[in-house]
């Protein structure tokens, strides 16, 4: 077996885990295993600004937990008013997450439209986000953009948008040299993505990874969007290929289990650490991670 380059990382919020502060982020991250953890930027400027930045650092090194990365906080999908206000406010965030050594940011981008044709949609999330990537890459972070793969949820809308890695990666070079892919597995498979895909892209195209499975007996244009599972269960995505096409181009950051699951069944939110971390260890054996 290979040590991996990519570590495990807990979102709390997406296996309905609750986790208000960053010491219960922390907490439950170690409860489950995992060795980073998302946060929340303004918490982070906050407790920065009350007890500096090695203080927080040191909150993360004393758990032996990594920051794994942050959501954009920003509303660029809204009204103007709101999108510049939130450019104002990006900065201090930016450079908070920096601070701690949370280098990754990333959102997710709907894949059709009822307002815009594809061409003018394009050119909306290129004006949107250019500022954005300006922002962070004055901080050194990098954007994940986040393709939706199901061709169910493409159809919704009166104008499909983009939905593959590919188109992802093109737009992102028009928005800026810090700005790659949040690579969802259930994303990847839907949009029939290839292995062979993934082993020719280079790592700082890669800025995030979520991974889950998608439900047997369901044809890969059937399925729909908010319908998953844990990572590894029904083994219809091949997930050793993806994790070891990660491997092999040399990803060296967060995967994080996103698998709309419900886990409410479930005694507490320990046990649901303790589950999604269990996936997490077999799908790591499956790709041959120590």
């Amino acid at each position: 077996m290979s040590k991996a380059n990519m570590f495990k990382a807990l979102s709390p919020g997406a296996i309905g885990v609750r986790a208000g502060t960053l010491d219960e982020a922390l907490a439950a991250a170690k409860i489950g295993g995992f060795g980073g953890v998302e946060f929340n930027p303004s918490e982070i400027a906050d407790l920065i600004d009350a007890s500096g930045e090695e203080a927080v650092r040191a909150r993360f090194a004393d758990a032996g937990i990594q920051p794994a990365g942050w959501g954009l906080p920003t509303d660029w999908r809204g009204s103007e008013e709101n999108w510049r206000s939130g450019l104002e406010a990006l900065p201090r965030l930016a450079k908070a997450a920096a601070a701690i050594g949370g280098l990754r940011v990333s959102t997710w981008i709907m894949p059709c439209s009822d307002t815009r044709e594809l061409a003018e949609n394009r050119q909306f999330h290129i004006a949107r986000f250019r500022p954005i990537a300006e922002i962070l890459n004055d901080s050194g972070i990098a954007l994940g953009l986040e393709f939706i793969g199901p061709k169910t949820l493409r159809e919704t809308q009166k104008f499909p948008f983009i939905h593959t890695m590919e188109e992802m990666l093109n737009m992102g070079r028009e928005i800026g040299p810090n700005v790659g892919l949040l690579l969802d597995a259930y994303h990847w498979y839907t949009s029939h993505g290839t292995v062979a895909q993934l082993e020719a892209l280079k790592p700082q195209q890669v800025t995030y990874v979520h991974v889950n499975d998608a439900p047997a007996n369901v044809a890969v244009d059937d399925q729909l969007d908010g319908v998953r599972t844990l990572p590894g269960a029904t083994g219809v995505i091949d997930i050793a290929g993806f994790l070891t096409a990660l491997q092999s181009i040399g990803y060296d950051g967060p995967v994080t289990p996103e698998p709309f699951v419900d886990l409410g069944g479930l005694p507490s939110d320990t046990a649901r650490l303790k589950t999604v971390g269990a996936a997490m260890d077999v799908i790591w054996g499956k790709a041959g991670f120590s």
